[in-house]
């Protein structure tokens, strides 16, 4: 079975992989081919069309290049083009052909220009983008009345960069002097035509991807970066120092008064009177361990996502690489989730570990699929390219059922035989639970959840904000280690609010903080959540299919993260139960 499942793995894997990320290296004159990708709204990254939807010159026959998984759930359908561009050859207004457009084809161009269409092609991996035409509005007009007039580009200007035989930069310019005026629905003859113009350059190839770092709709200055360190080690510094200076000593004074016999002061303190009851297994155990489980796989899984972004595995300019990476990372870890659910069930209460290994494949994987198939659904309805095509769907299904499954079921019968032994708590658990005092208002579960969510966020905002920028603007984002900061700093502060919050709580002598320490942790998640509300109100992003992507796929994001979040805070808050309470038995 073990074999059976590697050699679909490595069939799978040399299917949806990548190709090299070294350049090619051509001689004089080699054809480099230049493939045409999408087009669509610049304002609205996720509602991309294929290139030739719009009536530009189409080559006979179109060929569309072989693309890996990653590339399609990325959305690119790249596809030959009639651009000639040899290498280290220049060309002066070439013909790419002569083409007659009707009044549809004229109405299409225009509606695309009113949007702010853009294209996207790939050169020898490199990406290049252009605009389809421009709209210039007069409001000169019989009572201010807008007069629009609408021009398609005709003429492309590629300059290309090269250092011995590598091609290290391409760009695309529009000439201005070169623009039919498409504002009437009369039929038109439109020559298009382009140029290429071949320069040395010293730069290296290594280097070549480093431009399009810069290239974002929502660039945020380095003094802003520096701004975000210092909130953040402020906050940092302020937590961590509450926890040590102020709960710890406090806490040390309290075991100090236990062992002194002091039994007016041990009343006094609340969170030991509860020792029977604070290790009390919660309702639906079988669920919380299936959410450990799922949060420890996610966790490790952006782990592993940052060690490939270190080690120079990924890089911006492989498309769909990231993704390609995720489905496999994803599908190994499998086995993390299987063994730390069955793992901490067996530890919690010892039988049934199964059902928390089932629920921990559906925690995460059932509202992914919903989601994604109303996505899919509204962007087929579109004719969009991030539509799914129906070998993709049979693919991804076949990964999860040949791949997820059995290395889930895999990590769940490791759990239940190497996991974490039976726990053996400090004192006997009363048949009866604790009742629960009043609580103060500042010991509420609502207001801790907010608390617990709004600390972690308020240090992490600002680099929040550069993470929405990048995944809903077009920067390709090559700074992974102020994210991997930034993911520190989460996670610092995650557990150290979910032990001051649980500490609170048991003061209190309430004892169900199994599932409020989740919440308080996870909550942060929510702010995210709010905030990209936030975000998306004050683009430019607009339609349906945009809204509907982006909300999607940043609550998938944001869930994913709750998972992690949620189960850091329940660790930290776990270990810091087990070692009060024990220290109050040796006393």
């Amino acid at each position: 079975m073990a074999q059976f499942l590697l050699q679909v793995l490595l069939a799978l894997t040399f299917w949806i992989g990548s190709g090299s990320s070294s350049p090619t290296r051509y001689n004089a004159g080699d054809h480099v081919p230049l493939f045409v990708n999408k087009v669509g709204p610049v304002h609205n990254p996720s509602e991309t069309y294929q290139y030739y939807d719009l009536p530009f010159c189409l080559p006979e026959p179109v060929i569309e290049k072989q693309e890996t998984l990653g590339e399609v759930l990325n959305g690119d359908r790249l596809m030959s083009s009639l651009y000639d561009l040899k290498f280290k050859e220049d060309k002066t207004h070439a013909v790419l052909c002569h083409k007659r457009l009707t009044s549809s084809d004229i109405a299409r161009f225009r509606d695309t220009i009113a949007q702010d269409f853009y294209f996207q092609m790939y050169y020898d991996d490199l990406p290049l983008w252009g605009f389809v035409g421009k709209v210039e509005r007069d409001y000169s007009g019989h009572g201010g009345e807008e007069n629009a007039k609408y021009y398609l580009f005709n003429h492309l200007n590629f300059n290309v960069l090269y250092n011995a035989d590598e091609v290290i930069a391409i760009q695309s310019l529009s000439d201005p002097s070169y623009m039919v005026d498409i504002s009437e629905n009369a039929e038109i003859d439109v020559r298009f035509t382009y140029s290429v113009s071949w320069n040395l350059t010293s730069e290296r190839s290594e280097t070549r991807m480093d431009k399009y770092s810069q290239a974002s709709l929502h660039p945020i200055s380095k003094k802003i970066h520096y701004f975000s360190f210092l909130n953040s080690i402020s906050v940092v510094v302020l937590v961590v120092g509450l926890l040590s200076l102020l709960f710890m000593r406090h806490l040390k004074n309290e075991l100090r008064s236990s062992s002194n016999g002091d039994e007016e002061e041990k009343r006094e303190v609340g969170w030991k009177l509860i020792q029977s009851d604070v290790f009390r297994c919660p309702p639906n155990v079988s669920l919380l361990c299936a959410f450990l489980g799922t949060g420890a796989q996610f966790l490790i899984l952006i782990i592993a996502l940052f060690a490939l972004a270190f080690t120079g595995f990924l890089y911006p300019y492989n498309r769909g690489l990231l993704l390609t990476s995720l489905v496999i990372v994803y599908t190994l870890t499998s086995v993390v989730a299987g063994y730390t659910s069955a793992s901490f069930h067996n530890h919690f209460e010892g039988t049934k570990q199964k059902r928390s290994v089932r629920l921990t494949g559906i925690l995460y994987t059932v509202p992914f699929l919903i989601i994604v198939s109303i996505l899919n659904t509204v962007a087929i309805t579109y004719g969009a390219t991030a539509a799914l095509p129906f070998g993709t769907v049979v693919v991804i299904i076949l990964i999860y059922t040949l791949l997820n499954i059995p290395f889930l079921m895999f990590g769940g019968v490791l759990g239940n035989r190497f996991g974490l032994s039976e726990f053996q708590p400090p004192s006997a658990i009363k048949r009866n639970p604790r009742e629960i005092p009043t609580q103060n208002w500042y010991r509420r579960k609502l207001y801790q959840m907010f608390l617990g969510g709004l600390v972690p966020f308020s240090a992490v905002a600002l680099e929040w904000h550069q993470l929405y920028a990048s995944l809903w603007g077009f920067k390709i984002h090559t700074s992974p280690g102020i994210m991997l900061f930034t993911f520190i700093v989460l996670i610092l502060l995650s557990a150290s609010v979910g032990i001051i919050l649980t500490y609170i709580q048991l003061s209190g002598e309430d004892h169900e903080w199994w599932w409020r320490s989740i919440w308080c942790g996870g909550f942060a998640a929510i702010f995210m959540f709010g905030y990209g509300v936030l975000f998306y109100l004050r683009s430019d992003m607009t339609g349906f299919l945009q809204l509907s992507f982006y909300l999607g796929y940043t609550a998938l994001l944001c869930y994913a993260l709750f998972l992690v979040l949620g189960t850091i805070s329940f660790l930290a808050s776990w270990m810091f139960i087990r070692h009060i309470y024990r220290s109050v038995k040796l006393e």
